[in-house]
């Protein structure tokens, strides 16, 4: 028998780095989507990733006391979602592949909270000090305000409201490239100039808090202006923080006549930072900067759906 789950790619709208700091988040899904795909197999398939998930769904079964039947298997992933750009590529497969696993092994479908808790420790694999943002995103899609106070307390709030139509109609993402650091490594990096410089660090992480709650407001107010002074605001402190390369910077820097962008993601520091958040009403002249400069657009669509079955 085959099982098959989805998740969502997300987009990080204010908050990055600052919610591995107990700050909050706000969070996208968005409608590129990782499908995996799972089957009994008898011989092996060698993949440590993969094993690691599988291991990892098992020991958690353990935990929980739920029984379960050990089998071998092979599996397959079809995915739209750019890898190392900062879309949450690892997190869409810790999701899908855990549901997959969680379902193949017991025979039954687990609910979205269980399924966001085995991701949350699966994605430790990929990033040691992960806040569980991305994960939480994908596992439920929509909008997310997220905040992590302790290991033991996370607030994940799916917020009842979208991104207003006349905002995301105006929204794409721009690929910088791919950065040179894993996300892991722009975390620890961000932490060691935490250490090296506590209360500048410390005073920029409260504005990006600042600027990730005006973000909320200016999307349940439907108010254009307060959501660029955001996208604004959050890109003058993510580029503080040490995130965003120079390679990133001169884009931005280009880009200026079209519209206002921002880095999403943990970015990167010596070539590329991923994706770019952008708001422009000029479509036409965007497509054509983007094409002449090789950059890779994309249009942002917001998606409610997080984890599902495709069978």
């Amino acid at each position: 028998m085959k099982i098959s789950y989805s998740a969502p790619a997300k987009v990080i709208l204010s908050g990055e780095h600052a919610v591995v700091f107990s700050k909050p988040a706000i969070i996208s899904a968005i409608d590129l989507r990782l499908v995996f795909n799972l089957w009994e197999e008898k011989k092996v398939i060698k993949s440590p990733t993969i094993h690691f998930i599988a291991d990892a769904t098992k020991k958690y079964l353990n935990t929980k006391k739920i029984l379960f039947k050990e089998t071998n298997f092979g599996y397959s992933i079809d995915s739209q979602i750019p890898i190392g750009r900062g879309l949450g590529s690892s997190a869409a497969l810790s999701v899908a592949a855990g549901a997959a696993f969680l379902k193949f092994y017991t025979g039954k479908q687990f609910d979205k909270d269980t399924i966001n808790n085995l991701a949350y420790k699966i994605e430790k694999r990929f990033h040691a000090n992960t806040s569980g943002v991305d994960p939480s995103t994908v596992c439920f899609g929509g909008l997310i305000y997220y905040r992590k106070e302790f290991e033991f307390l996370k607030t994940i709030s799916s917020l009842t409201f979208k991104i207003p139509k006349k905002i995301e109609e105006n929204l794409y993402l721009i690929d910088t490239g791919k950065p040179k650091e894993t996300t892991g490594e722009m975390v620890k990096m961000v932490g060691k100039n935490y250490n090296n410089k506590p209360q500048f660090i410390e005073e920029i992480l409260n504005d990006i808090e600042k600027t990730t709650k005006r973000m909320v407001i200016s999307l349940i107010k439907e108010d254009i202006d307060f959501f660029l002074k955001s996208l604004i605001d959050n890109q003058i402190l993510l580029d503080m923080l040490g995130v965003v390369s120079q390679s990133a910077k001169k884009i931005l820097k280009q880009l200026e006549p079209y519209g206002i962008g921002k880095i999403t993601g943990a970015g990167g520091y010596t070539y590329g930072s991923g994706f770019i958040l952008f708001y422009s009403d000029n479509q036409s002249g965007l497509t054509r900067f983007c094409q002449k400069n090789k950059l890779p657009l994309l249009k942002f669509k917001q998606s409610n759906e997080g984890v599902k079955s495709e069978l």
